[in-house]
């Protein structure tokens, strides 16, 4: 229960973040994504920045157990929904998450977004055999790996390079990246409209 009960928490905590960063605002998101405002890009790559060196340093102090790493398997379905995900993401202004989190502020346009994403879900597992039958569920590269190998880990890694200093390099680069980017790319002089709420 008290598993549970941290989970609310947790996720009620992320949600107010993404909410207070403007990743429940559409606007926002769509800008983010014609590159005429990149303040949320910015937090995004500062916060998986964070994540990364702060649980792959935890490992190699040994404060994170390696156990808990969990790795999604490759396969073809995988980067096609991906792409299916980007488009949604663009035409709606919300992914799964942010979608989630919208509704939660009472915004009523995610409530069809999330009752969407919620249909298509349904869709899938009504369908899953057909998927499974088309060959886009087989695994690619071995599957479930990292990019280096993490030593106590059950995955193998597709170079010989030590996976936690990979992924503290990578997580510094992440946060650097996010100091370095300007607020936009495009439209470098007009002014941003107000955001509609």
């Amino acid at each position: 229960m008290s598993s549970i009960l941290l989970a609310i928490v947790l996720g009620a905590a992320f949600g107010a973040v993404l909410d207070r960063v403007g990743a429940s605002n559409p606007n926002l998101i769509n800008r983010m994504l014609n590159l005429t405002d990149l303040r949320l890009a910015k937090a995004i790559l500062l916060a998986i920045g964070t994540g990364s060196a702060l649980m792959f340093a935890g490992q190699m102090l040994g404060v994170v157990d390696v156990g808990h790493m969990s790795v999604k398997t490759a396969y073809a379905g995988v980067f096609l929904g991906g792409l299916m995900l980007g488009a949604g993401w663009a035409a709606s202004g919300y992914c799964p998450g942010t979608g989630v989190v919208a509704l939660a502020s009472g915004r009523k346009d995610a409530l069809f977004f999330v009752a969407g994403g919620l249909l298509g879900a349904a869709a899938y597992m009504l369908s899953y055999p057909a998927w499974k039958a088309s060959g886009l569920l087989d695994k690619i590269a071995g599957g479930a790996v990292t990019l280096g190998t993490v030593p106590g880990s059950e995955y193998e890694g597709l170079t010989a390079l030590p996976g936690d200093i990979l992924g503290v390099v990578l997580g510094f680069g992440f946060v650097a990246l996010a100091f370095a980017l300007p607020e936009r790319l495009v439209g470098q002089g007009r002014p941003h409209p107000a955001p509609a709420e």
